[in-house]
């Protein structure tokens, strides 16, 4: 057993995952890796009621929401363990529609048809991860059982609502195993290799739909349709303030509470938020001077 770990006096496994997080007897947490098997305190960890075995059992629950995500994640990411991700529905996932669209601007793009091999799309319904697999090599399936989600759910719709905040929860889940993830929309379309546009001293590099000038203006307006998060505990921590923080926003999407904490996530959490000019990446229903040999992406479904 490594040096620092906590050692309780009695073990037992539990056959759920290879990331867990183990609580000390006063509550606190930390990340433990074990391979494919946990280890679990009997002395209350479970069943207790108490800080740490609420913690753990949380922690238990957390994975369960994504079986079989840790064992696919080697497979994609890049050299520097960053993935792509983007994700579909039934209604988004007809032949000809968007995931078909997105995968032809990788190979049709500038030097960009190798990331293919680095993305994952992520399903939400059955009929959305029959397409995946049909064209794409990399799929995986995560059921939102709390509203319909198949459907084209309008704006702010349950439904839409749902689905935005439960892919959060996801995003959380690939940071806590390790992968830098870039989150992209399935409607937009890549030109050119965005990573050479990456901020490599921000925590988070993000897409916005109004530039202000200054990557690093808080004035920026962020768009949460394409936007890249380093793996770092951070930016765990990160992710969990932000999915905390819908209820202070009822009724609202993850684009709209991130514009209202990001002072809150630089302040108190010191995380460095970096913002593309939409130059390079074309926002929401704006074709901004054309497409020239610099345009990364355009944000095409409008």
């Amino acid at each position: 057993m490594p040096d620092g770990e906590l050692k309780p006096k009695t073990m037992s496994h539990v056959d759920i995952g290879t990331i867990f997080v183990e609580c000390s007897p006063q509550g606190n947490r930390r990340v433990v890796l074990k391979g494919d098997r946990v280890l679990r305190s009997t002395l209350g960890m479970v069943n207790g009621g108490n800080a740490h075995g609420d913690c753990f059992m949380r922690r238990l629950q957390e994975q369960d929401s994504f079986p079989g995500l840790a064992e696919l994640l080697p497979r994609e990411p890049t050299a520097d363990r960053t993935v792509i991700l983007t994700s579909v529905n039934k209604a988004w996932a007809q032949p000809g529609s968007l995931p078909d669209l997105f995968r032809e601007s990788f190979l049709n793009g500038e030097g960009i048809e190798r990331l293919l091999n680095h993305t994952l799309i992520v399903a939400v319904d059955a009929a959305g991860l029959d397409r995946c697999r049909a064209v794409h090599p990399h799929c995986y399936l995560l059921e939102v059982k709390s509203a319909n989600v198949s459907a084209a759910n309008q704006f702010l719709s349950k439904g839409y609502l749902e689905l935005v905040w439960t892919k959060l929860s996801l995003q959380q889940r690939v940071l806590e195993l390790g992968y830098n993830y870039l989150f992209t929309d399935v409607d937009v379309m890549w030109l050119r290799d965005p990573f050479r546009h990456i901020n490599l001293y921000a925590d988070v590099t993000m897409s916005c739909d109004g530039f202000s000038g200054s990557p690093e203006s808080r004035e920026n307006s962020p768009n949460t349709g394409f936007y890249y998060v380093k793996s770092t505990g951070k930016m765990v921590e990160m992710l969990r303030y932000w999915r905390a923080a819908r209820p202070w926003f009822p009724g609202k999407h993850d684009q709209t509470v991130f514009d209202g904490i990001k002072r809150e996530l630089a302040a108190r959490l010191g995380v460095r938020i970096a913002f593309l000019d939409t130059v390079l990446f074309g926002t929401f229903c704006a074709f901004l001077g054309g497409i020239d040999d610099r345009v990364c992406t355009m944000h095409a479904n409008c």
